[in-house]
């Protein structure tokens, strides 16, 4: 693609109904075009492209998504001939005066060494008085080495600082903008790639569309900007091809990285911020993705970007740079003025030399000499001091007139009149002031999309369930024939309580498995949220409700598997009720397990916390230690236990039988030195026992119920059913606590 000229533009057009028919349909709709707009520089947006490749698509009866399996696709070049510069700036962005510092954390010292037990060390400035504009059609540079706070004026300038900390101002066409404008008309590319290992390149952007698109535009319409953006990007080879991670074979770097961009322009926007996108590409990887950026900018986008060391290639692809130098600006202009800014300093640019690389390494140097670079910070002062009046002097009144900029309502009305901003900005007849949705979609539509896709990812990873559930077939055989057709002696009872505290905890201590599951889709999660891709209520909704079916798999193999062969008691209702505090068990714990997983950040840390909080449950829980019998002041840990409530609602199903015995006479002396008697002499020992009490007590004589049980094992005050809706709030409580952290944690800004 040429700069300042002709625009090519690449677009896919099915092959159905002979190439002529079509060529002649695209040709007429270009044509007018042309005629409208006669003078722009600037190509159409990707929003008209697709309008007029679906025209030309209906008019010749194509489908504007084509099956790429069966129909040959060939590129049509649109070239836009504009020999005349562009008439106007529709979007300026200028940032003046940008400031921004952190404290350093304070140093302790020895009292004794006679030093100031605190070292009252002065805040590090990271931005210094940043200034610069960047313009619609243009790629803006930010250069510098590492700490030189290239990624913080990205940020912001993507409003990603909070607005207590940052100095200055940043304005669009001269007006501020506010939070929720920005993150409409604006998208943010991170460093790394964050994507769904398992998803394709089309189902990736399709995702997005669906996330991005309002539910007005069709799905047909929805498609077809997909498969465009996809032949804008570069990646119809790769369009099938899974994103792939370390253990799955996928797409290679430079191809990730176009996806990572592509899921942000999805929706058009007129800003885009990127840092450092060409980061751990090769040469010709980053040159793609810069030339990729480049067709972004044309089609009517300010394209603002960090970068390490641009290659030759690529730093003809820029328009504007910015170096940068410990927060302090080194130089802001036009690359073409690089040989002039250098040979005035004292140091020109040898020839066949690459001019970025050169002033980098010159910067570098600078800033090991004592002085730093405070003589380069203050030439370029001067040195734009002496330049800028010069440009302004030399524009004549009707220059000036053409060249200044649109009101940002101006402007923003004729970008989505363009079909830019397709997120669902809308006009108003009365005045064109442009209206903008908060979200895209309501929360029903954000559901089915986040649980289409997670759900999608997770069918072509089944190992992943499959541990899961084999951990739990594999407890409940080993459970099963251990505690193999328990009887109703005392030493059955005690083998009961112990089958059913490790039962309840081994359903909490499986859900320990969950905690990667966020873990992995916290930062995917952070960037789509950031800019409003969806709403952090429908994210906690979806994952909650797609959850459910497999919670219900392993509740079920697990009774299934033990209730029978242990020879618990109550019956198909008894069976019923023991799914259902199993169910409520899982959904508690995964939902414990969740909510801890949006409040540790790592995998290992979370695992060490929920082991440890699980154990803490257990001990509380009543099977070690009665609850009549706990301290005072760890009776509320009782209350919070999760594992209580299962235990308790599972002893009162089995043993909630009046009429059922489990001590009878002679049994009275099992689990103690007695039990070792001959049967004679305990038969003598009830007779005697008999006397004392004042009633005959046989080797019949029932002498324990199962209420008898539950009220030595303290377990008095809450009925069976109150424990299971007990734990199904707590599963709700943990979930609401989960959106909260995703709320207040995830507002992925400096403070």
């Amino acid at each position: 693609m040429s700069r300042g000229g002709a625009s090519n533009w690449s677009l896919p057009v099915s092959r159905h109904g002979g190439e002529d028919e079509d060529l002649a349909i695209f040709n007429i709709n270009q044509q007018q075009e042309l005629q409208k707009y006669p003078k722009r520089s600037v190509s159409r947006t990707l929003a008209e492209l697709l309008m007029r490749v679906e025209d030309a698509n209906t008019s010749g009866n194509i489908s504007p998504v084509a099956d790429h399996h069966h129909h040959h696709h060939r590129v049509l070049d649109i070239t836009y001939a504009c020999s005349s510069p562009p008439p106007s700036y529709p979007f300026v962005l200028s940032f003046e005066n940008l400031t921004y510092s952190v404290k350093i954390p304070q140093k302790l010292t020895l009292p004794f060494c006679g030093k100031s037990s605190v070292d009252n060390s002065p805040d590090k400035i990271l931005l210094n008085g940043i200034s610069g504009e960047a313009r619609e059609g243009e790629i803006m540079a930010v250069l510098g080495a590492s700490g030189s706070g290239k990624s913080t004026l990205i940020d912001a300038l993507a409003d990603r600082i909070s607005k207590e900390s940052l100095r200055g101002s940043v304005t669009l066409n001269g007006e501020i903008l506010e939070s929720r404008l920005l993150k409409v008309i604006s998208a943010y590319v991170m460093q790394d790639d964050l994507l769904f290992p398992m998803l394709t390149v089309e189902e990736t952007l399709m995702f997005s569309a669906e996330f991005r698109l309002p539910r007005s535009l069709s799905k047909k319409k929805k498609a077809a900007r997909v498969q465009a953006l996809i032949d804008q990007l570069g990646l119809r080879n790769a369009a099938k091809t899974v994103i792939g991670d370390e253990g799955h074979r996928g797409v290679s770097g430079g191809e990730r990285r176009r996806v990572s961009i592509g899921i942000d322009i999805i929706h058009d926007p007129i800003l885009l911020f990127l840092d450092e996108p060409t980061s751990g590409l090769d040469s010709t990887s980053a040159f793609m993705v810069v030339k990729v950026l480049q067709r972004i900018a044309l089609s009517g986008s300010i394209v603002i970007m960090s970068i390490h060391q641009p290659s030759y290639r690529i730093l003809n692809l820029l328009d504007r740079l910015i170096f940068l130098s410990h927060g302090n600006t080194v130089f802001g202009g036009s690359p073409s003025n690089l040989p002039e800014f250098f040979s005035e300093f004292g140091n020109p640019i040898p020839e066949n030399e690459n001019r970025t690389e050169f002033a980098l390494d010159l910067i570098r140097e600078l800033e090991e000499t004592p002085v730093g670079t405070k003589n380069l910070v203050d030439f370029n002062r001067s040195w734009q001091s002496r330049n800028n009046p010069k440009k302004n002097h030399h524009l004549n009144q009707s220059d000036k007139a053409n060249t200044k900029t649109l009101s940002l309502k101006d402007a923003i009305s004729a970008s989505v009149s363009r079909g830019k901003l397709v997120s669902g900005a809308t006009t108003t007849d009365s005045n064109l002031t442009p209206s903008f949705p908060t979200f895209a979609n309501p929360i029903w539509i954000e559901m089915i999309v986040i649980a289409k896709r997670s759900i999608t990812n997770s069918k072509r990873m089944p190992e992943l369930f499959g541990i899961r559930l084999g951990a739990v077939v594999v407890t409940g055989f080993i459970l099963a024939t251990m505690f193999w057709h328990l009887d109703n002696s005392p030493k059955g009872v005690q083998e009961r309580l112990g089958f059913f505290a490790f039962a309840m905890s081994t359903t909490f201590y499986t859900c320990a498995e969950a905690i990667p599951v966020f873990l992995q889709e916290r930062y995917i999660f952070m960037r789509e949220t950031a800019y409003n891709a969806y709403r952090r209520s429908s994210y906690v909704l979806a994952q909650s409700i797609i959850s459910f079916p497999s919670l219900i798999i392993l509740s079920l193999s697990f009774a299934a598997i033990t209730f029978s062969a242990v020879g618990l008691a109550g019956g198909f209702s008894g069976f019923v009720f023991f799914f259902f505090i199993i169910l409520a068990s899982f959904w508690a714990g995964s939902s414990f397990v969740t909510f801890l997983s949006g409040v540790v950040s790592h995998v290992m840390l979370g695992f060490t916390v929920v082991v440890a909080i699980l154990a803490y449950f257990l001990l509380f829980s009543g099977f070690f230690i009665s609850r009549d019998r706990i301290p005072l002041y760890w009776i509320w840990f009782h209350y919070i236990s999760l594992v209580k409530y299962p235990y308790e609602g599972i002893l009162q199903n089995e043993f909630a039988d009046p009429n059922k015995c489990f001590v009878r006479g002679v049994q009275l002396f099992d689990n103690t030195p007695l039990g070792n008697f001959p049967m004679s002499m305990k038969l003598e020992l009830l007779k005697s026992m008999s006397g004392v009490l004042g009633f005959n007590v046989t080797s019949s004589t029932c002498v324990t119920t199962g209420s008898d049980i539950l009220t030595q094992q303290g377990i008095t005050d809450i009925s069976k059913w109150n424990c299971l809706w007990i734990l199904v709030a707590w599963g709700f409580f943990f979930r609401i606590l989960f959106y909260f952290t995703l709320l207040l944690g995830s507002k992925n800004r400096r403070r």
